[in-house]
């Protein structure tokens, strides 16, 4: 697939120089700083040594105060707490830390997970009616609530009260809850507005602790499950994010509770984790109790406080996600086949495909699939109790929920944002939606957004790859959104050796670049590239710098993002 080389505005030039005076360093790195906001020496060392005094005030969020003093009076009066969680990972994990912290400290709590089938996203009737009928009193409500409005309202009626805990953009009229955690309220002025679902439970856990004098390391111990959610949630990589995710990496890879230990065994990975492992080896396991089954499950294997039941856990949760695969594999390839026969769905500018039959748990990620297939906004359809639902993913730079709005009439509802989106219609209304769909997003979308695009950070010469260069690089992860691993253009390299296909479309080669050492490279999925660059001819690459673990061995590699042959150059 044709992708754009788009370069990254450099940072100003003055301020690099004197960052790379300041830290002795390279300026193409002190260029990346500047371009993630780190412009001086004292924010570098805060940038490159994460602490956990980094970590804000909690009661700096609005109706912190109140949230505790909730919790207080429901220990001291002995009613009953349900801890309740949307059913993804940053759900699951926000229950799992919140339940787990105040069940050490008082029995007469539970949690509960809304099913995705029959009760759908965010808080339930049903739930509501859970939590009355067994005398539930308070309700944490994690990951979920903020729009919840005549739930929470419908629960004050059943005498329950509610303390919300989200990080979703508030709409408005905010709960009637007794505390609405959500730094993104237009009222809060907490200093950091990016944290995940996970992350503001934690904040709660780290407020309660500060006023009642337990001990910090009864909050930090379960940092390495706020890191999975910050990493599987894909929010802001950068300050007190950056900081917990830090921290909860060294946690997980060091000592990791029970049940993360468990995920990790039966995952079969043994290496030491990064961000990038956790969206793609735990965080699919995590999600797929719930895509398949029960996201329960996934609670249950976070919480366990013994390695047998952690075992067990993990085992179901495993085949649950080898399940979903097989589900993932075969709707795909229906999926592809459908396009690929209809020479008007080829040429359409959207994709929009229905089976009645498809599993809806997995037709968010077939519709992630899809897009990385065609590169063009995507709907996957399914029938779901009666009705069509559906799941939505874009394109960069094409707002998906925008173009829903132009459907609207169409539409029993939907919601989402930007770039990823669900709705639900009436069956007969599929080939109208389809139809429309096109229209709103053939009228919207330009050439350029349906062209994949590379963004890349600097141009590097390969005799800048120094081990010293490595080193630092190294020290920017955890990266993730808004710190993204740097991303680099060499111009004019050439093959030095053999150039060889592994796997089912991936190139191996090595590099060499006026003299430079020669590096080894992989390009996974660039293997149409194999006759290009094998005669010859200079050709340019962009990048990612890693280090490749093989047989306990530890060497660098550039994994290509992609090749351009000489004459392409004027294109960057």
């Amino acid at each position: 697939m044709q992708k754009r080389w788009i370069m990254e505005e450099e940072g100003n030039p003055q301020q690099v120089a004197a960052l790379a005076e300041a830290l002795h360093v390279d300026e193409a790195l002190s260029n990346l700083l500047v371009q993630r906001g780190v412009t001086s020496f004292e924010e570098a060392k805060y940038f490159f040594r994460p602490a956990l005094n980094h970590l804000h005030d909690p009661f700096l969020m609005q109706d912190m105060e109140k949230a505790v003093l909730r919790i207080e009076k429901a220990i001291q009066n002995q009613e009953k707490i349900l801890i309740y969680g949307d059913y993804d990972v940053d759900g699951t994990t926000a229950v799992s830390v919140v339940y787990q912290f105040f069940k050490k400290l008082y029995e007469n709590i539970s949690f509960y997970i809304p099913n995705r089938y029959t009760e759908g996203y965010g808080i339930s009737t049903a739930g509501i009616d859970f939590a009355a009928e067994n005398n539930f009193s308070l309700i944490i409500a994690l990951d979920c609530g903020i729009k919840s409005v005549d739930k929470v309202f419908y629960a004050g009626k059943r005498s329950i009260d509610f303390i919300i805990c989200d990080h979703h953009l508030p709409g408005t009229e905010l709960p009637e809850a007794v505390a609405v955690l959500d730094p993104k309220r237009s009222d809060c002025s907490y200093p950091y507005k990016e944290l995940s679902g996970c992350g503001i439970g934690f904040k709660l856990i780290q407020a309660y602790a500060e006023k009642n004098n337990i001990p910090f390391e009864e909050v930090t111990c379960y940092l390495d499950l706020v890191a999975v959610s910050i990493a599987c949630d894909l929010v802001h990589i950068n300050g007190e994010n950056r900081t917990l995710a830090a921290f909860g990496l060294q946690k997980l890879n060091s000592n990791p509770s029970i049940g993360l230990e468990a995920l990790m065994n039966v995952a079969g990975k043994s290496e030491s984790y990064t961000i990038s492992d956790l969206v793609f080896t735990i965080g699919p396991r995590i999600n797929a109790a719930g895509r398949i089954d029960d996201a329960k499950h996934a609670v249950n294997l976070l919480i366990a406080d013994c390695a047998d039941a952690a075992f067990d856990n993990g085992e179901l949760i495993n085949l649950k996600n080898t399940e979903r695969k097989e589900h993932d594999l075969s709707i795909t390839g229906q999926a592809l086949n459908m396009i690929g026969q209809d020479q008007e769905m080829i040429n359409r500018r959207s994709t929009v495909v229905y089976q009645e039959n498809w599993h809806k748990g997995v037709i968010g990620i077939v519709a992630s699939r899809l897009t990385e297939k065609y590169y063009r906004p995507t709907i996957v359809l399914t029938k779901s109790n009666g009705h069509v639902a559906g799941s939505a993913r874009s394109v960069h730079g094409f707002d998906l929920y925008e173009a829903l709005c132009g459907c609207s009439d169409l539409l029993l509802q939907f919601g989402g944002h930007k770039y990823a989106a669900g709705l639900t219609l009436l069956p007969e209304n599929v080939p109208a939606f389809s139809q429309r769909f096109e229209q709103v997003v053939a009228s919207a979308i330009t050439d350029e957004q349906l062209i994949q695009r590379i963004s890349i950070d600097a141009e590097l010469n390969l005799n800048q790859i120094t081990p010293k260069f490595c080193r630092i690089l190294k020290q920017f992860a955890p990266f993730g959104p808004e710190n993204m691993a740097p991303v680099f253009v060499s111009k004019n390299v050439y093959v030095s050796g053999p150039v060889t296909l592994v796997g089912s479309n991936h190139l191996k080669l090595c590099v060499v670049q006026d003299g430079s050492p020669v590096f080894n490279c992989i390009g996974f999925g660039l293997g149409e590239n194999i006759l290009a660059v094998k005669n010859s001819m200079p050709f340019d690459i962009c990048y990612t710098i890693e280090e490749n673990s093989w047989k306990e061995q530890k060497t660098l590699q550039l994994n290509l993002k992609g090749i351009r042959v000489n004459q392409e150059n004027a294109a960057i």
